[in-house]
Parts: C-alpha cells; sequence; structure tokens
C-alpha cells in the first residue's frame, strides 16, 4: 500500500459508509453541546482500521502525526493505532519520542473510543518502570479526555497486579461530574476486583455511598447479586 497521506485519505474514503458514518454521529454524541460535538466520521469500522494499522505501521512519526489532528475521527483513531503498533517493537529512543507526541497531541484523542484503545498501550506502557506523575497532572486537568487518559493509562498497572495508581487516580476522580469518567473508574475498579476483590472492597466501603450511582455500578458490576444489591442498597 502507498504511505502518503493523500493515498491513506482516499483509501479511507473509498472504505467508508455514509450510513455508519451518521450513526457514529449519533453514537459519539458529536451533536451541539455532546461531548464529542462536530467530530466527523467516514464511517469505517475498528477492525478494518486497527487491520490498516498493520499495513501503515512504518509511517513516519511526522505523519502519524499529520493523521492524529485529522477532521475525520477514523483518521486519527488510525494514527492512534499505528503509534499502539509502532510502541510495541521500538526502542527507547523511539518509544519516547511517541510517548511525546500523544501527550502533545490529547485535544485530537477526544473520544472515549479513541482514548480507550490507546492510552494504556502508550501512556501506561511508557510509564511502567518511569515516574507516573503526569497521570495525577492529568487526573486534575479540565479536559475531560485527559482525566480519562489519567484513569485509563492504568489498566496497564492493573494487568501485572499493580494497582496503587489506579486506586490514587480513582479518590482524585471520585467526585467528577462526568458520566464517562463515571464509567471509566468503575470500569477499573471492577477491573482490579477482577484481580484482587480485597482491594476493591476495601477501596469501595469507604467510598462507595458517596459514589456516583453509575460508578459504583460498572465497580460492583461483576458481584454476586446479593452484595451487589447491599452496596446499592447502602447496607455494607
Amino acid at each position: 500500500m502507498a504511505n502518503d497521506l493523500n493515498s491513506i485519505h482516499n483509501l479511507l474514503l473509498k472504505k467508508g459508509d455514509q450510513d455508519r458514518a451518521l450513526k457514529s454521529q449519533s453514537f459519539f454524541k458529536t451533536g451541539a453541546g455532546g461531548y464529542g460535538a462536530g467530530d466527523k466520521f467516514l464511517g469505517i469500522r475498528v477492525p478494518e482500521l486497527r487491520k490498516l494499522a498493520k499495513s501503515f505501521k512504518n509511517l513516519s512519526l511526522e505523519q502519524i502525526t499529520e493523521l492524529l489532528c485529522s477532521t475525520y475521527h477514523e483518521e486519527r483513531h488510525l494514527g492512534l493505532f499505528i503509534l499502539v503498533e509502532r510502541y510495541k517493537n521500538a526502542d527507547s529512543q523511539i518509544r519516547e519520542a511517541i510517548y511525546q507526541i500523544y501527550l502533545s497531541k490529547t485535544d485530537y484523542i477526544n473520544n472515549w473510543d479513541l482514548v480507550d484503545t490507546s492510552a494504556p498501550y502508550v501512556v501506561g506502557a511508557h510509564l511502567w518502570h518511569k515516574s507516573r506523575s503526569i497521570l495525577y497532572e492529568l487526573a486534575k486537568s479540565q479536559s475531560l479526555w485527559e482525566r480519562r487518559m489519567a484513569i485509563l493509562a492504568t489498566f496497564y498497572f492493573i494487568r501485572r497486579g499493580d494497582y496503587a495508581d489506579t486506586l490514587s487516580i480513582a479518590e482524585i476522580l471520585v467526585n467528577d461530574t462526568e458520566d464517562l469518567i463515571h464509567k471509566a473508574v468503575g470500569w477499573m475498579l471492577r477491573e482490579i476486583g477482577n484481580r484482587d476483590l480485597q482491594s476493591e472492597e476495601t477501596f469501595l466501603k469507604e467510598r462507595y455511598q458517596k459514589m456516583p450511582r453509575t460508578m459504583l455500578r460498572y465497580a460492583i458490576e461483576k458481584f454476586p447479586e446479593e452484595k451487589r444489591q447491599d452496596y446499592l442498597k447502602g447496607r455494607i
């Protein structure tokens, strides 16, 4: 496949589906006042983008950065998938460059699917053996998406049995006003519970009564029904 951006754009246009694009615009709340307001879609499924990312993994970092700045959601998503692919097998210098590109373009990583499929695999992976202070800065950001990045990046740590930063960032976000943060925090708490139920419940027992309801429901989704009802009805 040709690796120039015009060719890639034309290929994506051909693969796009107008009906799917319209559905995506509705699903991702692109109308006025929605969290994805103004975003544009081509109508390409995620599995197709993942496949294309493997084909275009040798794009230069400059070209990938241009994709990340596209007005089209799927082009930005493709750019992120390519960054994830490149990061897996890159040397330390390229990994640092990818990480810095990611942080410099957070304004364009501006929907939950873009964050969720990239933050653990670039930001989380990069910080595994480094200072994680940037996550606490992101957790206190005015940007919904940067706050979601902070908690989702820790998914990388959770999968390796390290829960401390997830719980600390969850504490910062426990009173967040955004539903998409409630869902993300609850999800990460549930992932901890899938591996270490005691760690999750220690956190929940002190905080569940003040948690947003959506956050709690996500966190306890896999609990036995009786215990789930005890949390929901404040009987813990």
